[in-house]
């Protein structure tokens, strides 16, 4: 058996990938172990548990894959501040020294976090480990494949296609010509924080309008038809400064960045209607310009760009593809898996595998249920060492108390099985409500998720019923909650998954996927009617997503969550002997 770790590390959200024969074994973020959101270190936590599932030490690895060539991108970085002298000094003096930390021994860092391991070391191409993330886990035999990110060694986004076990990809985007590094600019001016608050721009934008979108087609981007485009320098500091914008920007899009926790304005919300509506606009002319150099129809996509769930919603209603299917796990975590997999079929010569259920829409990602889970003794050991007081239930009579509290409009944090890879709960680590309650995203926001009021919350949804509440969705299309699309008007109300402009980020449930969400849903379903859950990450406001037993405890008993599932096992909140004890008290973390 051929065995491959990759491995993705040193600049944002940092994971490791097993990948045994072609099948991905596990996959796991360090920031899940470390409670360090975001985590760039080394994963070791991350690659130890994924070679215990493998039965493996390093030692006995065939080969471990980085994610990307450092030296390209310690290239791309000198011709920068070389370029830019002497503005790009300061970036220099304060960059330099990290990299020559950090960065320019990643080999050495490398062995050293696997216990001086002493075998092969693969190093990939950044958009091609997205890309290889993208293709081979795809339903697809042939696929056009399109990555768009901030930028990697020199490429910010890329365009090919793979067939069987083969990727090629063809054209490229180059720094810093870049629509992710655009978008983040916007969402620093705006005044949240790059590499994590540009879904919070994402779902900003339909409180705006986009006046600015002519501006930015003037002063910011030359857009080419194709899809392509040439940044102009002046309103962006990435290049030479210290800063994403500079006073050009500032000028052009009436005043400073917004200082973060102040009032959002609505300039604010304006600028991101604007860069929305322009990334889009991008985005289509891009995937225009794969399909119509591959002559394929079907598209897989990855790297961060891939994660705007309102851009590849349009892809579809546009008729600008006949299948889509995205990378879960689509930005630099996804990385480990897609280096994994480029090594396995390009280094190793190794057969794509393909499951054997295999039908249009189905993947060989196992739902992204790729991360550690909790036999039921040690769920109790770890309950009981928090001093919680529990119901047991068994998992059949969890999952009916669930839906029965859900039903009379409890909030229910859901436990369940392996954890998911990347950044979206998908029915494993959940908190779940009752969309229909005209407070629950209010809720939800203040008393749960301790974090912003606009922010909008997804619906997930039986699958072969999601044609009955939202346009654009048949059947399984959309496992991964990538897809965001209008909610019928003619379908029963459900404020607390409905944003702004009438539309949501749509998870469609099957049994094979993720079977325990499944059975809430069908139970829900057959209480209230409505086979709809509010679905949104077990964690709050600048935590990550919860990962072991006593963090899922402990995020019950810190937030108004009513109460816990997990495994065969009911807590109610309010039941807790240390209900309301100073050691619950929350300390937000900026996000």
């Amino acid at each position: 058996m051929t065995s491959v770790l990759g491995i993705s590390a040193f600049f944002h959200d940092s994971a490791a990938c097993l990948v045994q024969d072609g099948v991905i074994v596990a996959a796991a973020s360090e920031e899940r172990f470390s409670r360090r959101k975001g985590d760039a270190a080394f994963p070791a936590q991350a690659a130890a548990w994924c070679l215990e599932q493998g039965g493996l030490t390093a030692s006995a690895l065939d080969a471990v894959a980085f994610y990307e060539k450092p030296i390209l991108h310690l290239d791309r970085l000198f011709e920068s501040w070389l370029e830019t002298a002497p503005r790009g000094w300061r970036a220099f003096l304060k960059g330099g020294p990290l990299w020559a930390r950090d960065k320019i021994d990643l080999d050495g860092a490398i062995r050293r976090g696997l216990s001086d391991y002493t075998g092969k070391l693969l190093w990939c191409e950044h958009h091609e480990s997205h890309a290889a993330s993208a293709f081979f886990p795809s339903p697809f035999a042939e696929a056009a494949v399109l990555t768009i990110d901030g930028v990697g060694e020199w490429a910010t986004a890329t365009m090919g296609m793979g067939s069987g076990a083969s990727l090629r990809l063809t054209h490229e985007l180059r720094y810093p010509d870049s629509l992710g590094l655009l978008y983040s600019a916007c969402t620093y001016h705006a005044g949240f924080r790059v590499n994590s608050g540009e879904y919070k721009l994402m779902g900003l934008a339909p409180f705006g309008t986009p006046r600015y979108l002519d501006r930015m087609l003037r002063e910011l981007v030359d857009l080419r038809d194709d899809g392509s485009f040439r940044l102009h320098r002046a309103p962006f500091g990435f290049v030479d400064g210290l800063r994403m914008t500079t006073a050009r920007f500032d000028e052009l899009f009436d005043g400073p960045p917004r200082v973060p926790e102040s009032p959002i304005t609505q300039r604010d919300m304006d600028l991101a209607a604007s860069v929305q509506q322009l990334t889009q606009m991008i985005v289509q002319r891009m995937v225009r310009s794969v399909v119509r150099e591959t002559g394929v129809r079907d598209l897989c996509m990855a790297g961060g760009v891939a994660l705007n769930a309102v851009a590849n919603g349009t892809l579809k209603r546009e008729q600008l593809v006949d299948r889509l299917w995205v990378q879960p796990a689509a930005g630099d975590a996804g990385g480990a898996l897609g280096a994994a997999l480029l090594a396995w079929h390009r280094y190793f010569g190794g057969a794509r595998h393909r499951d054997s259920n295999d039908t249009a829409l189905h993947d060989t990602m196992h739902g992204a249920l790729l991360g550690p889970s909790f036999s039921d003794d040690v769920i109790a050991a770890d309950l009981a060492a928090q001093g919680a007081v529990v119901e047991t239930l068994g998992r059949d009579g969890v999952v009916q108390r669930t839906a029965e509290c859900l039903a009379t409009g409890g909030i229910v944090g859901w436990f369940d099985g392996r954890m998911e890879f990347g950044p979206r709960a998908l029915g494993a680590r959940s908190i779940l409500a009752d969309p229909r309650k005209n407070d629950m995203q209010e809720r939800l926001n203040a008393h749960i998720k301790l974090r912003e009021n606009f922010r909008p919350f997804a619906p997930a949804v039986l699958a072969e019923r999601a044609h009955e509440y939202f346009d654009g969705i048949e059947g399984d299309e959309s496992p991964y909650m990538l897809q965001v699309v209008p909610v019928r008007v003619d379908a029963p109300p459900l404020p607390a998954i409905t944003h702004r402009d009438g539309s949501a980020r749509v998870q469609t449930v099957t049994a094979a996927r993720t079977p325990g969400l499944r059975a809430v849903l069908e139970a829900f379903a057959a209480r209230t009617g409505c086979p709809v859950l509010v679905n949104t990450s077990f964690n709050i406001r600048g935590e990550p997503v919860v990962h072991t037993p006593a963090d899922a405890y402990a995020c019950l008993m810190r937030t108004d969550i009513d109460a816990l599932a997990i495994g065969p096992y009911f807590v109610v909140r309010t039941a807790q002997p240390t209900v309301g004890d100073a050691r619950w008290h929350v300390t937000l973390e900026p996000d």
